[in-house]
């Protein structure tokens, strides 16, 4: 499997993060890819998701 590259994808973080440091997390959304990183260690690895498997994801947590 390859790794899809995000160099240039527009990351963005929660509105409800807080700004003292945190556990938070940013997300990048792409035509086919969602990836997901921590804001303490943004080149420490990034996990990578089809967009329906994010999409089944997130309704999930809504649902709960």
């Amino acid at each position: 499997m390859s790794t899809p590259d995000l160099s240039r994808a527009r990351w963005r973080k929660s509105t409800r993060s807080n700004g003292n440091g945190g556990a938070c997390v940013e997300v990048a959304v792409t035509p086919r890819i969602v990836g997901v990183r921590d804001t303490k260690d943004r080149g420490g690895g990034t996990l990578a998701f089809d967009r329906r498997t994010w999409a089944s994801f997130l309704g999930t947590l809504k649902a709960s």
